[in-house]
């Protein structure tokens, strides 16, 4: 069908739906929804008995199991609870190995025998569920047949509400696991490698003086990227529809070179969407904070306050739903795929990730003087020493077919792990490690050059957009992720792998101290041993420079460049000596997740390849043959002589896809994977260039996808 340009017109309005924040006095408690959907330790207070209250959360404090007696009445509580805001259903709500979330909604109503319906909900049911687990992937752990899986309630994460148009839901965040108690999920490690660093830093704290905290939490505040387009054009592309990025799209005369976008104005549609969205997610207890327009036309970010990794980690993946959920009602779609534009500001997601004790010690805090400051000191070695040992591991744990679209372009860290530590920090770690010169920095103030401009006090350190696993304050920065992913293993890796170096600094200390030394005197050595022997994955300059890669690889640091590159290093000796050791994943768990995100890679990138060979021979094709006919009918050949050598190509290089789309026999595995990146996203990649330069060639009328130029500035 010829496009027209009525169909920009049409894509381009927009009336309020009323759906928006609107203007209410947010003075009053009535008009702040914040968690008004949650079954907060508030609503407990209130629903539950003084002592099942005390009970419940003295056991969440101490991570003991549920007594069942207790669970009855908490499940009573919450059914009452969720029957008076509307909710007909439960569910289990889990992260399953395919990154998204998964549900199964259960009816609190049964027949009653009297022609009636009675609403039930035991503590068994709260506790634990039975889904049909067959058809989640599971890497090997048990056969297809073996279909039995379970739902563990997780207590730390407040179940809460999901509203609908017509009726509601209670979502009970919940692990997953195998008959046999294996982890089929992305929450049981995470649960695990967070108990494993909060013992670590115990003992550590214990060493240092510390005899007030009883545990410590990792935090994490993701700054979440996407990007907003009218559904109209969404729609009218299959390969968004498909695959959620453009498989084709020639540059547009203004992309994002004028930076114009960024921190912009925030049009007046998505600014309501955006309310809107935030609005859903503060009734959900999901902490937002802030908004803006990012580096590309079309996208946005919106970025949570520190939370605990576990409920950081469930709030993420629901702000995702709900983002998505909420755009439809605008007319837009929310892109979340990595890439979806090709040569355009792809997306991430910003980890931003720390430790804290229960007592609210930040020990990722410098304080005024960092170099006085021992605790700091001590855990911010333990980081170095992690990053710069299992770099690889980190690499992995960011790895997927869309991050390959996007990670060491411009607008995201290269495949190289290196850390930023800033000028202070540098000064502090090298006058430690050499021994001389003074590692205190004193406060100073940026002078603004005008009168009646405040003197502003001047950070430690500039920031550095570049690099991978940047030091901002308080706080490590793992810049790396993709906006489409799960935060679950990433910070499973950085928790269990930092609770390592950890324990090795925590050994090292109690050996000086054995021999006399003093805890100042044995933390300094110690950190100065292990910054001299894992300096050089600090690395302050720009990560974008060429030059880096050959000075990474003369410091001996890895470039995994690709997923087949990246996701050995999780099978890796070190690895698994890690997980097994802190009881975080067995060999047994850590290789079924290999698989899976081998599997996923391949069956990606073949969506792709194949979603690719048919739109050009099917759409693309037969447009360009019609220009071509017009050409030719018109008797113009100079037209003609440009369109059909392009045509030839674009045959062959279909031609050339469709074999390589034709899975060699015998491959499998990590050889598969390979053969897709190297052979039919190599192809995909022939057929898409082609087909470009066609789409600067081919009448607008008769060219059949929403370009560019459309799809990202009409909004």
């Amino acid at each position: 069908m010829a496009r027209i340009r009525t169909q920009n017109v049409s894509a381009a309005q927009w009336s309020s739906n009323g759906e928006a924040l609107g203007t209410v006095d947010l003075t009053e408690a009535r008009n702040n929804p914040f968690g008004e959907n949650v079954f907060s330790a508030s609503v407990q207070r209130d629903c539950l008995s003084s002592d099942a209250f005390r009970m419940l959360q003295s056991t969440l404090e101490t991570g003991e199991a549920i007594d069942p007696a207790l669970a009855d009445e908490v499940a009573a509580a919450m059914k009452e609870w969720a029957l008076a805001r509307g909710a007909t259903h439960y569910t289990h709500v889990f992260q399953p190995l395919t990154g998204l979330t998964a549900e199964k909604h259960d009816s609190f109503f049964a027949p009653n025998g009297e022609g009636g319906a009675v609403a039930d909900f035991s503590g068994k049911e709260l506790i634990q569920g039975e889904p049909d687990a067959s058809s989640f992937p599971t890497g090997g752990i048990r056969a297809t047949f073996e279909a039995r899986g379970y739902t563990a309630w997780d207590p730390t994460s407040p179940a809460f509400i999901l509203e609908n148009p017509n009726g509601a839901l209670l979502c009970i965040p919940t692990a997953f696991a195998s008959w046999t108690g294996e982890a089929l999920d992305a929450k049981i490690p995470l649960l695990r490698s967070m108990d494993a660093l909060s013992r670590s830093a115990i003992r550590a704290l214990r060493i240092l003086g510390d005899t007030e905290a009883q545990r410590v939490f990792t935090t994490v505040g993701p700054e979440q990227e996407y990007f907003l387009i009218d559904e109209q054009y969404f729609f009218e592309r299959p390969d968004l529809v498909t695959t959620g990025r453009t498989l084709f799209g020639a540059q547009p005369a203004k992309g994002h070179e004028l930076d114009d976008h960024y921190f912009g104005s925030i049009p007046e549609r998505v600014l309501a969407c955006m309310m809107d969205t935030e609005t859903e997610l503060r009734k959900l207890g999901v902490p937002v904070k802030t908004r803006h327009n990012e580096v590309a036309p079309g996208q946005y970010e919106i970025a949570p306050i520190f939370e605990n990794s576990n409920v950081g980690s469930d709030h993420q993946q629901l702000t995702m739903q709900v983002m998505q959920s909420v755009a439809r009602k605008y007319g837009l779609v929310c892109l979340l795929h990595e890439k979806p534009f090709a040569g355009v500001n792809g997306s991430g997601k910003h980890n931003n990730w720390s430790m804290a004790t229960d007592g609210g010690h930040n020990l990722m805090d410098p304080g005024d003087t960092p170099a006085e400051n021992i605790n700091f000191l001590f855990f911010c070695a333990a980081v170095i020493q992690a990053v710069n040992k299992h770099q690889g591991l980190l690499r992995a744990s960011v790895a997927n077919l869309g991050q390959d679209h996007r990670l060491g372009a411009n607008e995201a860290p290269p495949a190289i792990i290196s850390i930023f530590l800033g000028a202070e920090l540098d000064k502090v770690f090298e006058a430690i490690e050499s021994g001389q010169g003074d590692p205190s920095t004193p406060g100073s103030f940026l002078e603004l050059g005008a009168s009646m401009l405040p003197r502003l006090p001047m950070h430690g350190g500039d920031r550095n957009r570049t690099s991978p696993f940047a030091f901002t304050g308080n706080k490590f920065e793992f810049r790396a992720l993709g906006s489409s992913m799960s935060l679950a293993f990433p910070n499973t890796v950085l928790n269990t792998i930092v609770a390592e170096a950890i324990d090795d600094l925590a050994d090292r200390i109690e050996q000086r101290l054995e021999a006399g030394d003093g805890v100042p005197e044995a933390v300094a050595a110690v950190v100065r041993e292990s910054y001299a022997d894992n300096r050089q994955v600090c690395f302050g300059g720009d990560n974008y420079d060429e030059a880096w890669h050959a000075e990474a690889e003369r410091r001996g640091l890895k470039n995994l460049r690709t997923t087949p590159d990246a996701l050995p290093e999780i099978l890796a000796a070190q690895t698994i000596a890690a997980f097994d050791a802190y009881g975080v994943l067995s060999e047994r768990e850590l290789e079924s997740r290999y698989e899976v995100w081998l599997e996923q890679y391949v069956i990606g990138a073949n969506i792709e390849a194949e979603t690719t060979a048919n739109i050009a021979r099917t759409m693309l094709l037969p447009a360009a043959l019609r220009y071509l006919a017009l050409a030719d009918s018109a008797e113009v050949g100079a037209i003609a002589s440009q369109v059909r050598p392009l045509v030839d190509e674009l045959l062959s290089a279909i031609d050339a896809l469709d074999d390589a789309n034709l899975y060699p026999d015998g491959v499998e595995g990590l050889e598969l994977a390979r053969y897709a990146r190297d052979s039919q996203l190599v192809a995909t990649a022939s057929v898409r260039e082609t087909a470009d330069r066609l789409e600067r060639i081919v009448a607008d009328d008769l060219w059949p996808l929403p370009k560019y130029s459309e799809i990202l500035f009409v909004r």
